[in-house]
C-alpha cells in the first residue's frame, strides 16, 4: 500500500513540517507538536542530524485523521503523564510503509505495511520506528470507541492483518478515505468517518481476545441490541421494555449488559440521539430547520427536555451550539 499525502486541500486541515525548523531544534519542536496535537510523550531516540517529519491533520468530531511521514524515531509515554481532555482517545494506526513497533499493556505488536493496531493515548506506551516510515492515525474519543466495542481495552497493541479478511477491507477503505480527505466537503468527511468507525469496530471485534470477561453470548446480545437501538432512535416510544421484547431478554439482563460499559440503557439511547441531533445542527443541509424539528425527528418528544439534556452534554443550548459551532468558536465537549 503506497504512502501518499493528499494534495490540493479543499477542506480545513493543519499542515506541520520540520522543513523550516533548524535541525538542532527539530526534536524539541516535534515533541511540542505531538504533545499538543496528540498526547504527552518524550522522544527517546531519533536521527538528530537528519530528523524530519510531515503531518497533515484533518479534524473531526468523532474521528480525527492524521497523515504522517517521518524519519526514524522512538516515542515513549510514561505513567502518570498529564493529558488534555480533548486527548482522551484511542488511536487506530495503519502503517503505510516502513517498520513500526508498539508496546502497551504488556503486549508488543510489530506491523507490516497495510497492518493496523490500536492503542490508548492516555496510557503508557512505546513506539519504535527504526527507519523512515509513513502511517495514518485515526484519533477516536474514548466515549465513542467504548460505545462501539465492548472490551475495547483488551484490543490494544494487537495486530490486525491488512492482507486478508476484514482487516484488508478496513485498511483499504481507510487508506482510500485518507487519500481523498482533502477533496471532501465537511458533510462527506463526517459520513465517511461514520463508515470508517463501523469498519474499525468490525476489525477490532475480530481480534478481541476470546477470554474477554464478557462472554460471547453477552457480546452478541449487546451488539444486537445496539443495532436495534440505532435503527429505532427516531421512535419516541422506544424504551427498555420495547428493547427487551425485541431481544427476548429481561429488562434487568439488558441493563446489566450496558452496566458492563458504565452506562444505563436509556442513557445510551439518549446519548446516541443527542449525537445525531448534534450532527444535523452542524450540517448545512438542515440549517433552515427549527431546532425542535431536529429533536423530534430523533426521538425527543419535548423541546424543553431536549434543550436541558443537550446543554448538560455539550455545555450550551442547541441554538448556541448551532450558532457558535457555525462560527468555529466552540469545541465539542464529551462526557
Amino acid at each position: 500500500m503506497p504512502a501518499k499525502l493528499p494534495s490540493n486541500p479543499e477542506r480545513a486541515c493543519i499542515k506541520l513540517s520540520t522543513n523550516a525548523i533548524p535541525p538542532r531544534e527539530r526534536a524539541n519542536w516535534l515533541r511540542e507538536v505531538i504533545c499538543r496535537e496528540y498526547t504527552h510523550v518524550d522522544i527517546v531516540s531519533a536521527v538528530k542530524d537528519d530528523m524530519s517529519q510531515q503531518l497533515i491533520i484533518y479534524p473531526g468530531d468523532d474521528l480525527q485523521l492524521s497523515v504522517v511521514q517521518s524519519s526514524a524515531i522512538s516515542l515513549q509515554r510514561l505513567p502518570g503523564e498529564a493529558y488534555l481532555p480533548s486527548q482522551d482517545a484511542y488511536f487506530a494506526v495503519i502503517l503505510l510503509s516502513g517498520d513500526y513497533l508498539l508496546e502497551q499493556n504488556g503486549r508488543e505488536v510489530f506491523l507490516q505495511a497495510g497492518d493496523m493496531t490500536l492503542y490508548d493515548a492516555t496510557l503508557p506506551h512505546r513506539i519504535h520506528c527504526p527507519g523512515e516510515f509513513s502511517k495514518l492515525i485515526f484519533a477516536i474519543p474514548r466515549t465513542v470507541m467504548r460505545d462501539r466495542v465492548a472490551g475495547i481495552d483488551r484490543c490494544t497493541a494487537l495486530r490486525i492483518p491488512g492482507d486478508q479478511g476484514i482487516g484488508f477491507v478496513a485498511a483499504n477503505f481507510l487508506h482510500a478515505f485518507a487519500t481523498q480527505a482533502a477533496q471532501l466537503q465537511a458533510e462527506e468527511f463526517a459520513r465517511l468517518s461514520d463508515q470508517s468507525l463501523d469498519l474499525l469496530t468490525l476489525a477490532l471485534s475480530a481480534i478481541r481476545p476470546s477470554n474477554y470477561h464478557l462472554s460471547r453470548s453477552r457480546a452478541v446480545s449487546l451488539n444486537t441490541i445496539k443495532t436495534f437501538i440505532e435503527k429505532n432512535l427516531r421512535n419516541q416510544a422506544l424504551n427498555t421494555t420495547i428493547i427487551a421484547q425485541y431481544a427476548g431478554l429481561s429488562v434487568r439482563y439488558i441493563n446489566d449488559l450496558f452496566a458492563d460499559e458504565g452506562v444505563s440503557t436509556m442513557r445510551f439511547v439518549w446519548k446516541r440521539r443527542l449525537e445525531n441531533c448534534r450532527k444535523e445542527l452542524l450540517s448545512p443541509l438542515f440549517s433552515g430547520q427549527p431546532v425542535a424539528d431536529i429533536a423530534f425527528r430523533w426521538g425527543f418528544n419535548d423541546a424543553a427536555h431536549f434543550s436541558r439534556v443537550f446543554k448538560q452534554h455539550y455545555g450550551c443550548s442547541p441554538r448556541e451550539f448551532r450558532r457558535e459551532l457555525g462560527q468555529g468558536a466552540l469545541k465539542h465537549k464529551t462526557l
